[in-house]
């Protein structure tokens, strides 16, 4: 099944590439399903960065972190060693503790939908308990959509 690439330009989304590494790779070449969930991981952390929020750095001023408290993923078509894929990254509810994203990787080359997920994430404090997310980080992801949306209308 394959889905055209969403080139809209939309506020809260945002690609990275990823390379395939024989690593992420079972006996044939093929990505093993987990390595997805690395992949979108790796996306939501740039995601972040590019709106000036360092995971360690939240860690260390607010004693929080991110968890993934949910994760729903369909896989469409397989990717395989040595491909380009593009991960994105749609920030689409944040709130109390929760902040959730839905993500799409295709293949660079043809732009086949690979995988999708709906991923949710937890704010928790260092001893695991789960804690609001702090209105400074609020603010940021909130100014970050304000003035995405300001430049692309």
């Amino acid at each position: 099944m394959k889905r055209a690439l969403n080139r809209n330009d939309d506020s809260r989304l945002k690609s990275w590439p990823i390379r395939v590494y024989y690593e992420d790779t079972d006996h044939g070449g093929v990505v093993y399903y987990a390595n997805y969930l690395k992949f979108m991981e790796r996306a939501r952390s740039e995601f972040l960065r590019e709106v000036g929020l360092q995971l360690d750095s939240i860690e260390q001023q607010f004693g929080v972190m991110f968890a993934v408290r949910q994760a729903n993923v369909s896989y469409h078509a397989p990717a395989r060693f040595n491909e380009m894929l593009s991960v994105q990254s749609t920030l689409v509810d944040m709130r109390g503790a929760r902040i959730a994203f839905k993500q799409h990787i295709y293949r660079q080359s043809d732009h086949a939908l690979l995988t999708e997920a709906d991923i949710h994430l937890a704010c928790i404090n260092r001893d695991g308990s789960v804690s609001r997310i702090p209105k400074s980080i609020v603010k940021v992801l909130q100014d970050h959509l304000s003035k995405k949306e300001e430049s692309s209308s």
